[in-house]
């Protein structure tokens, strides 16, 4: 053992040695691994500006390679998530579009696994963070395994994947330091945004309730780039894919968000397992944007961009099948863990685009699987082995697991009788004809980055855009460098000057003196998610304050109109165990009320009972939990006697109901001192199905 080994300082070669491995990288140029000089690293090389990445890029591959391999085992991105098996049938034949087996065979139940996920944090992070989140499905077809691998956002960050690891190493934690974890609230992301105008865009779906889904079940999905579907003459359609929940697309708010990070860090997993433990199936319907290659170029983005979308004005979303999420896996890492998706892992019917950053990630992501999972017979893991049958001459290598029979691993072969042979109906890619010249360079057509951020801020609520001017308030806020913060809102007065004024105001920048460019005005309503489903309350969880006298007949009657529309009541008090109830009876406690939060429900409810009600109204907690509920625009309501915690609570005023009323809302809070609870059930639920009151005054409430 050296000196320098046991802790003592190194002497002579040794030291030397050491010191040659530290590097100041301040003052040189940009080189490979071999020291080779590099005159563009923000674009591959490709054949033509619009043709697909070429194999002999050996910058691209290096970068790529050693991104890939940067941490072991955790993933590199998409470290921490939570998944879940069912399945996925068609409602009608897609034949005349694809051969895909499982989109023309109505009758048929695709087996899937979905992998939900958030992106920037590691797998120790919180699930409520502000990020973007995976969407990853793993279609086990008869034909092989299909995997589309997508996210809640439509569209990304760079349009080319020789990016990529530069856009994760800005949002990742600051290399000298660490700090911080699962945020992008920092100076190294806003400097790569405001020095990398094509991230504009999707930073606008960042900043929005988009980046803190309420959860997975009630989160969009998308496969972001443009793919091919392939028909059994070889003709072929641009796709896009969609994933919508049944139950609406819903968001959480920022104050909420980082209270359920201390209250309950696993609040996206913990929601998503339960529902299934208790029978209430996630459901997504797919969706496809089908594109005619004759209308290739009728848009004003080019289809290969991957930080543009489609408005759906211009080309419908048409549903053609449903998902359901029926089974929790049995283990964490056997399954959630080791599943590994590739989104180059299609099966016939289905082919690429010659999107930039689709050809990249059709690289990287068999990459990283080589050395996350330990070798090349990752797809034995029962996770990821297909239905179909495996048949090939690949062998050996780390953690084979088949007993391949036979004296021969070779084609053509004689002594094998020719097998495994190549049989009919294989995969095909499509075919068009590709050249160009060799060349480092972005298609002009890739150029705007301004105009469908835009559109997105167009398309948002009164609501949504106050959250959206507020998040950018709160994360160039963080940036310790005033030069970072004046460079993005210089970027977002090309966005909206509106929006630029807004937000250097709050930010302490100078706010720009004139507009840049006038807002094109159009908008895109399917963006919003004020126009999402706001018609059911299945799944929902309402927390309802008690203590002992409550009205337990009252609590009891509540609990059952809303289990009949499938919505959750828990019963919270001071203590668990069972409560006196007024006329003799008792009430089961559910959870103590320290150890839940108003943040990990929906809805809030004051029992009545004239001493229940007296003791909640000099509890704290429960005072607080009122509040809180109210401030993030949730419902609020009170039964009975119940009402006085919401007079002792410190709320605006408000219009509450008086003796005998039968059900009074005023901003979302529900009052209830009649005969009849009937009305009142129903006014509840109408306003716990719009999910939150966004019109509310919260501003008046302590926070």
């Amino acid at each position: 053992m050296s000196e320098f080994s046991r802790g003592q300082e190194p002497a002579g070669d040794e030291k030397d040695r050491r010191l040659d491995q530290v590097r100041d990288d301040s003052d040189r140029a940009l080189t490979t691994n071999t020291g080779v000089r590099v005159d563009d690293t923000d674009n591959s090389l490709s054949a033509g500006e619009r043709g697909p990445t070429l194999m002999e890029d050996f910058h691209f591959r290096e970068k790529v390679t050693h991104f890939d391999h940067e941490r072991i085992p955790e993933r590199v991105v998409h470290a921490r998530g939570a998944g879940a098996y069912g399945y996925f049938q068609v409602y009608e034949s897609l034949a005349h579009y694809t051969r895909a087996d499982f989109l023309t065979d109505p009758q048929l139940r695709t087996p899937v696994f979905v992998r939900f996920s958030t992106v920037a944090g590691s797998r120790g992070s919180s699930d409520t963070v502000r990020d973007v989140r995976g969407f990853a499905t793993k279609f086990y077809t008869r034909e092989g395994n299909y995997d589309l691998v997508g996210n809640n956002m439509p569209v990304f960050f760079i349009q080319d994947g020789i990016k990529f690891p530069d856009f994760v190493h800005a949002v990742k934690p600051e290399p000298h330091n660490e700090i911080p974890q699962a945020q992008s609230a920092h100076d190294t992301l806003w400097d790569f945004v405001g020095l990398q105008p094509e991230t504009l865009h999707m930073m606008m779906w960042l900043m929005s309730d988009r980046a803190v889904p309420r959860s997975y079940r009630m989160m969009q999905g998308f496969g972001v780039h443009t793919f091919r579907l392939v028909d059994e003459r070889g003709d072929g359609t641009f796709v896009k894919f969609h994933w919508t929940p049944l139950l609406g697309t819903h968001s959480l708010v920022w104050d909420e968000t980082q209270k359920i990070g201390g209250k309950d860090p696993d609040f996206n997993r913990r929601d998503l397992w339960e529902a299934i433990e208790q029978g209430q199936y996630p459901e997504y319907e797919l969706g496809v944007q089908l594109i005619p290659e004759s209308r290739e170029f009728d848009f004003d983005v080019d289809l290969l961009d991957p930080t543009k979308l489609i408005p759906e004005e211009d080309v419908p979303v048409t549903p053609v099948g449903k998902m359901v999420l029926d089974r929790n896996p049995d283990n964490f890492f056997a399954e959630t863990e080791q599943i590994a998706f590739h989104t180059a892992n299609v099966v016939p019917g289905i082919d690429f685009t010659n999107d930039p950053l689709l050809q990249a990630r059709n690289f990287s992501y068999l990459d990283t699987q080589l050395i996350r999972l330990g070798g090349p017979n990752f797809q034995q893991l029962p996770v990821n082995r297909p239905v179909a049958e495996v048949s090939n001459n690949q062998r050996d290598g780390f953690n084979q697991h088949t007993l391949h029979r036979g004296r021969t691993s070779y084609f053509p072969n004689s002594l094998g009788s020719g097998c495994p042979y190549l049989g009919e109906a294989p995969y095909s890619h499509y075919q068009e004809r590709v050249d160009g010249a060799t060349i480092r360079k972005r298609s002009e057509s890739f150029a705007d980055h301004y105009s469908q951020a835009t559109l997105f801020l167009n398309s948002l609520s009164g609501w949504e855009r106050a959250h959206l001017t507020s998040a950018f308030q709160f994360e160039l806020g963080k940036c310790a460098t005033m030069a970072v913060r004046e460079r993005v809102v210089e970027h977002l007065d090309a966005v909206d000057h509106t929006l630029a004024r807004a937000v250097a105001q709050g930010i302490g920048v100078a706010p720009p003196a004139t507009e840049q460019a006038p807002n094109h005005g159009r908008s895109s309503p399917a963006l919003s998610q004020a126009n999402s489903r706001t018609d059911t309350v299945y799944s929902r969880r309402i927390a309802v304050l008690a203590d002992e006298g409550v009205d337990a007949a009252a609590v009891t009657g509540f609990r059952e109109a809303m289990a009949a529309q499938g919505a959750a009541v828990e019963v919270l008090a001071p203590d668990e165990g069972r409560l006196g109830a007024a006329d003799g009876q008792s009430l089961v406690v559910d959870r103590a009320l320290h150890t839940m939060s108003s943040v990990l429900y929906d809805a809030v409810v004051v029992a009545g009972g004239a001493s229940s009600a007296a003791s909640l109204a000099r509890n704290g907690l429960a005072l607080n939990y009122v509040a809180e509920a109210f401030k993030h625009a949730k419902p609020v309501a009170a039964l009975h006697e119940g009402v006085g915690v919401l007079e002792a609570a410190p709320l605006p005023p408000l219009r509450l109901a008086g003796d005998g009323e039968t059900g009074v809302s005023d901003q979302g809070v529900l009052t209830h001192r009649g005969s009849d609870p009937g009305g009142f059930h129903t006014a509840f639920t109408r306003v716990l199905a719009g999910h939150r009151v966004w019109d509310r005054d919260t501003a008046r409430v302590p926070a």
